[in-house]
């Protein structure tokens, strides 16, 4: 009988040991995991901010040169980073995260560029779900729509929309949904930049230059 105690209390401690090696393992890999996404994600932010702002074009490191936004209208449901490009110590560009609510498959992630004239710099989408073959031709991998925004403005491009509703922007075939999400959205950073441009830029007001009358 002792003896069969004893098999018990040493297989029980075997037991225990073993799960809390078992737990310590998959601690430290969640742990490792995470650091890995977190890096991951960090070098796609990197690489698609330097899209729109090619690094040789600035002197400062756009992801050392954030601030904090949250807001409704963009369609932030936490505080987001938005970033400011710099040459000679101004302000040049702007990149602001807008998520578009709208899409055909549901919520479409950007960064929108604005130049400090208020023309955009560039689009791009940093996650989706759209129908493959359709609505991922956001992407630039899959065709050069995005680019389309490039040195648009709400001034030099009216009406703002998607042509189905009488715009400018191509629509791709059999999917208007995703085009419009994605021009409604960079619309609606273009006049969170025209109502708040001198505080994003940073200028000073007793310099602040007059923002560009913008059509509606």
């Amino acid at each position: 009988m002792m003896q069969m105690f004893g098999a018990i209390k040493t297989s029980t401690a075997a037991i225990s040991f073993f799960a809390v090696v078992c737990a310590a393992v998959i601690a430290i890999t969640q742990v490792s995991t995470v650091n890995k996404i977190a890096e991951n994600e960090k070098e796609f932010r990197a690489k698609a901010l330097y899209e729109i702002v090619p690094r040789e074009s600035i002197d400062n490191k756009l992801l050392e040169d954030s601030f904090e936004i949250q807001l409704a209208e963009l369609g932030h449901k936490a505080p987001v980073q938005a970033y400011r490009a710099r040459k000679d110590g101004l302000v040049k560009t702007v990149i602001i995260p807008v998520v578009a609510p709208d899409g055909y498959s549901g919520d479409i992630h950007l960064i929108v560029g604005v130049n400090a004239d208020g023309t955009l710099a560039g689009v791009r989408v940093l996650a989706h779900k759209e129908t493959p073959g359709l609505g991922d031709k956001v992407e630039t991998k899959k065709s050069d729509w995005i680019y389309g925004f490039n040195g648009k403005s709400k001034a030099n491009t009216q009406p703002w929309a998607v042509q189905k509703d009488g715009g400018q922007f191509d629509q791709f075939t059999g999917a208007t949904i995703t085009p419009r999400a994605v021009v409604n959205a960079v619309g609606r950073v273009l006049d969170y930049f025209a109502a708040n441009r001198i505080a994003l830029l940073e200028v000073k007001p007793e310099t602040a230059p007059q923002p560009a009358e913008v059509s509606n």
